[in-house]
């Protein structure tokens, strides 16, 4: 009995999914990161909002806000605007967290269809 095997690449195994470096599953979790971050990241004069999609470069695994008060306002943001968090509202500090826990299985159900799997 003979038994012939032959293996293909782990990169071309990855790249047929678009798991790949750039891969099309990769910019699906950049572009969903930062769709449903939009709500909840603070808004005064919406130029940090605005700094995510500019500073981030989709598919590249990073979504950057690069505002030079954005790191202080995403540990800090006290969330006292109209659709702040102290008014109800979604908007305040750690808001890539609180999006994450609101919407990890959105994200993780698109990744899994993005890339095939049943």
């Amino acid at each position: 009995m003979n038994i012939r095997m032959s293996l293909i690449p782990l990169a071309d195994m990855l790249r047929n999914r678009g798991l790949d470096e750039m891969g099309q599953v990769q910019k699906f979790v950049d572009s969903e990161v930062l769709r449903l971050s939009d709500p909840y990241v603070p808004f005064l004069t919406g130029d940090l909002k605005r700094s995510g999609p500019l500073a981030t470069k989709i598919g590249s695994g990073l979504v950057e806000y690069n505002m030079s008060y954005a790191r202080k306002v995403y540990y800090f943001n006290r969330g006292m605007g109209k659709q702040g968090t102290a008014s109800g509202g979604l908007r305040g500090k750690y808001w890539f967290e609180r999006m994450k826990a609101d919407h990890i299985k959105e994200i993780l159900d698109g990744a899994r269809k993005k890339a095939g799997v049943k």
